[in-house]
């Protein structure tokens, strides 16, 4: 009776087994489709950009982070399609290619403290943590900060902090910054996000209002505190929203 036993439960574990490697797989070949169309709009965009291809180990985080677990269940059959999704509350999941563009753009090296404004579900925090040596994401929306805190620990994004705050005051605590990524439209760049950014430090962020074009916006730092801004490519993100 108890070799009965054992064999019916092993079956069934065997079986999810299967099922999830399976899975696995069906996702890492979707990951695989979406970094070829990140690579065509890297061509096509490349006249606004200046960038002819994306570093490798970027466009390897792409292929590696599973994209689909950043969606709403129902969403997941479309997470590795090249557009954004919706995760609930007016919040978006950024279009892949823009994800991309944005660690591309803020050149992190492995030793880097990065801060994040917008954590909405956790993938740029993901994507950023796989490069760099420690993440702080802020979030507004208590219900998305909650989640993606869970979200991104479950996953083994140990070195991801999130926190329940504005972001446009930046997280002083832990500044200077080495790189910093805006995830929201802003109607103007945050002085307390420069203030924070380190000498040498560059800063990516979408300026405009939610009706207008708004422009990806390149930021950085010299020793002496003085700035260079760079347009790079027209985009539509949600507002940074704040007492602001």
């Amino acid at each position: 009776m108890n070799y009965f036993v054992s064999f019916c439960l092993c079956v069934p574990a065997l079986l999810v087994t299967a099922l999830a490697s399976a899975d696995d797989a069906q996702f890492a070949q979707r990951r695989a489709e979406m970094v070829a169309l990140i690579e065509d709009d890297v061509r096509r965009t490349a006249q606004y950009t200046g960038l002819g291809r994306f570093d490798k180990r970027v466009m390897d985080v792409m292929a590696d982070v599973p994209r689909h677990r950043f969606v709403p269940v129902d969403r997941a059959d479309a997470a590795y399609e090249n557009r954004p999704l919706p995760i609930g509350y007016g919040q978006t999941i950024s279009q892949p290619y823009i994800v991309a563009l944005m660690t591309e753009l803020l050149g992190v090296t492995e030793g880097d403290v990065v801060l994040e404004i917008g954590t909405g579900s956790g993938y740029q925090a993901a994507v950023l943590a796989a490069l760099v040596s420690r993440v702080y994401s802020i979030e507004i929306i208590e219900p998305l900060q909650r989640q993606a805190g869970l979200r991104l620990a479950d996953l083994g994004y140990h070195n991801v902090t999130t926190r329940l705050a504005d972001g446009y005051y930046g997280w002083a605590e832990h500044a200077p910054f080495d790189a910093i990524a805006v995830t929201a439209a802003a109607s103007h760049v945050p002085p307390p996000l420069i203030a924070q950014l380190r000498p040498g430090g560059r800063m990516v962020i979408p300026v405009g209002g939610r009706f207008t074009v708004q422009q990806l916006l390149l930021i950085e730092k010299n020793a002496d505190g003085s700035l260079v801004t760079r347009q790079v490519l027209p985009v539509r993100f949600v507002p940074l929203t704040g007492e602001h």
